[in-house]
C-alpha cells in the first residue's frame, strides 16, 4: 500500500515539524541574536556606509565611494599615530606577556612564600580604574609637582622627564603594564592548574628537572592560552586612547590630539566635525586590528591539538 501525505511526496523532515517546535529554537536563539545584531552588526554597517560618504559645503552630503579611505591612507597624521601604536605594541605586548608568565610560573611552583599575598598584590592594580590609575601614574610622573620632581628636589640632581617625547610611550605603557599584568597573570595561572598532576609525577619519576619541566610540560600545555592573552593584549594596544588622553592635560605639546589613531579618530569626529573621516579611521584601524589578531592567534595556534 503506498504512503500518503508529506512523507510520500519528499518534503523535508524539517517542513514537517510543527510550526510551534520551529519557534522554539527561534526563541532560544533571539535572546542572543537580537542585541548581536543590533549592537554589533548594526554599528558596523553604519559606520561603513558612513565612510562611503561625505559632507561637503556645495551639494551637501555626497556618496564619494572610497575617496575617504585614499584620503587617510596618504594621510601623514594617520600614518604617524599608527606608527606611535606600532612602537608601544613592540614595547608594551612582550613585557606583558613576560611578566604574567613568570608571576603565574612563580606561583604554580608552590616555592613561594605566602602565593596568595603575591598573587593578590599583582591582581590587586587591576581593580582601580584605569582612568584613576593615569591621573595617579600623572602625578608619580609630574617634574613640577610628582614624585619625580620630588626626587629631583630633595637629591638635588635631574632625572629623565617621564613625559618628554623620548620617554612618553614607555611610561604609557607602565601604566597599562601596572594594571593588566596581574589580569594575564590569573588566566595564564589558571591553565597551569588545569594540567594534569599525573604528568608531572611522571617527569619527576624520570629525572625531570625543574627548568625541563616548564620547557617541555608547561609552556607547550598553555601556548594556547598565552596565545589568547597575546592577542587580547594586541587589540587592547590598538585601542590605546584612555591613557594619552588623560595625560595630554599635562604634556599638550608631546601628546596632541592624533597621539594614537583612535584619538586622531575622536578628534575628527567631535573636535573638526569630520563624521565620515572618522568612520574610515575607525573601519581602517578595525581590520588592521583584525588581521594582526588574527595572525598572532594563528602563529600562537600553530601546533596546537
Amino acid at each position: 500500500m503506498k504512503k500518503s501525505g508529506p512523507s510520500a511526496l519528499g518534503v523535508p523532515a524539517v517542513a514537517r515539524q510543527p510550526l510551534r517546535r520551529r519557534l522554539t529554537g527561534w526563541a532560544f536563539v533571539l535572546p542572543f541574536t537580537a542585541p548581536f545584531l543590533l549592537a554589533v552588526v548594526a554599528p558596523i554597517l553604519y559606520t561603513l556606509g558612513l565612510s562611503l560618504f561625505q559632507e561637503r559645503l556645495i551639494g551637501g552630503v555626497s556618496f564619494v565611494g572610497l575617496d575617504n579611505y585614499r584620503d587617510q591612507l596618504s594621510d601623514s597624521q594617520f600614518w604617524a599615530a599608527v606608527a606611535r601604536v606600532g612602537l608601544y605594541l613592540l614595547i608594551q605586548v612582550p613585557l606583558m606577556m613576560l611578566l604574567a608568565l613568570a608571576a603565574a610560573l612563580a606561583i604554580d611552583s608552590a616555592k613561594l612564600y605566602a602565593p596568595s599575598i603575591f598573587r593578590l598584590g599583582i591582581f590587586l592594580p587591576y581593580a582601580v580604574p584605569g582612568v584613576v590609575a593615569t591621573l595617579l601614574w600623572g602625578y608619580l610622573y609630574g617634574t613640577q609637582f610628582g614624585l619625580v620632581g620630588d626626587v629631583e628636589q630633595y637629591l638635588g640632581i635631574a632625572l629623565p622627564d617621564p613625559l618628554s617625547s623620548t620617554l612618553v610611550i614607555p611610561s604609557i605603557g607602565n601604566i597599562v603594564l601596572w594594571l593588566y599584568v596581574g589580569y594575564n597573570m590569573l588566566v595564564i595561572y589558571a591553565a597551569l592548574q588545569a594540567i594534569p598532576s599525573e604528568i608531572f609525577e611522571a617527569a619527576k619519576l624520570d629525572g625531570a628537572r625543574t627548568w625541563h619541566v616548564i620547557v617541555h610540560i608547561k609552556l607547550p600545555a598553555i601556548r594556547s592560552t598565552v596565545a589568547v592573552t597575546t592577542m587580547f593584549s594586541v587589540i587592547g594596544g590598538f585601542q590605546l586612547f584612555n591613557e594619552p588622553n588623560i595625560l595630554r592635560a599635562l604634556v599638550p605639546n608631546v601628546i596632541t590630539s592624533d597621539f594614537t589613531p583612535n584619538m586622531y579618530a575622536y578628534s575628527l569626529s567631535f573636535a573638526g566635525q569630520q563624521y565620515n573621516a572618522a568612520a574610515t579611521v575607525a573601519v581602517i584601524m578595525g581590520v588592521v586590528t583584525g588581521v594582526f589578531a588574527f595572525v598572532v592567534q594563528r602563529r600562537g595556534m600553530r601546533g596546537v591539538a
